[in-house]
């Protein structure tokens, strides 16, 4: 049995949608929104359509219930996550999990104390394009990686501006999050970070939406960039890994187009540039969620561990120029 706090998340609607459809995993039994202007317009959507709403404390008393999404305005999601930790509850908590890095270990130290998973709901991670590349690095294909280069741009209206820009960390913080969590999975912590932000309209706004970020580590440079202001941002969204034997170019992001360059031929690819075959991805969620559902029936261990993702949260902060606490 699973429920759905908040409605607020970019992700939100999708996500109810995920579980929903999957139900040989999951039971929804409710969803929680106390906003009532986000609760009045969430109930005349489909995803959420002859669901019951309820209060928090409803949903997190309710019997049986093993499981909560966490689907909150950003700025939420960590004390939102904690309560439901400290509740009993295993949590899919949605990206990034606050402005406060403390905060988040605290929720990653409560969930351990009571042997409960928190899963971080980053898209890529169960993209094939990203599973092919992560195998390509894992396995020595690329040789050693000197280079990764990662951009996720869009175009956003006044009224989405204004929303974002009441987090300092701007794009990088909401969107460039994806790419670093890919980055930490190929080449681990950063051993330094730094931020490049710019305010491309202050006559409408103070939204950093244009940001660069800068990654070191001892062998290797990276970079990611993100923008809402690139027209159509989307199509020219990519992560490049690149290393002495090879290169993993992915380009667009979805739907994911994979190019793989070994400098010898290697499992079944010839020598240079071809595309890569993918495997069909039934929903950009669906392969998360099963794999939550695995992880609260004690199936399976979570692919990520809480290191990944507090060192994830650490460099997704301070990418964005937010003060790390």
């Amino acid at each position: 049995m699973v429920g759905q706090i908040g409605t607020g998340h970019a992700h939100a609607r999708g996500k109810m949608q995920t579980l929903r459809k999957l139900a040989d995993q999951y039971e929804v039994v409710g969803i929680v929104e106390p906003d009532p202007q986000k609760r009045q317009a969430a109930q005349e959507e489909p995803a959420y359509r002859g669901l019951k709403w309820m209060t928090q404390e409803q949903l997190l008393n309710t019997k049986g219930l093993r499981a909560v999404a966490v689907e909150t305005e950003m700025r939420e999601l960590t004390p939102t996550a904690m309560g439901s930790v400290k509740a009993g509850m295993h949590v899919h908590l949605d990206k990034p999990p606050g402005e406060s890095l403390s905060d988040f270990r605290g929720v990653l130290d409560e969930a351990k104390r009571r042997g409960l998973a928190v899963q971080l709901g980053y898209m890529f991670r169960n993209n094939p394009a990203f599973q092919f590349c992560f195998r390509a690095v894992r396995e020595g294909w690329l040789g050693d990686v000197f280079e990764v280069d990662g951009v996720i741009s869009k175009t956003i209206g006044a009224a989405s501006r204004k929303k974002l820009a009441e987090y300092a960390g701007g794009t990088m913080f909401n969107l460039g999050c994806h790419l670093i969590d890919a980055l930490v999975a190929v080449l681990g912590r950063p051993q330094n970070v730094t931020a490049y932000t710019r305010r491309t309209r202050p006559q409408q706004d103070n939204l950093a939406d244009n940001q660069l970020a800068v990654f070191e580590y001892a062998k290797a440079t990276a970079t990611i960039r993100s923008a809402v202001i690139e027209f159509e941002g989307v199509k020219r969204r990519q992560f490049v890994v690149c290393g002495d034997r090879g290169t993993v170019d992915i380009r667009p992001l979805e739907p994911a187009k994979l190019r793989f360059a070994p400098a010898e031929a290697r499992r079944g690819y010839r020598k240079g540039y071809q595309e890569v075959t993918l495997p069909a991805m039934p929903g950009r969620y669906d392969e998360q969620l099963i794999e939550f559902a695995r992880i609260v029936r004690g199936e399976i261990e979570s692919s990520y561990s809480p290191s990944h993702d507090l060192t994830v949260h650490e460099a997704v902060l301070r990418a964005s120029g937010v003060t790390v606490d």
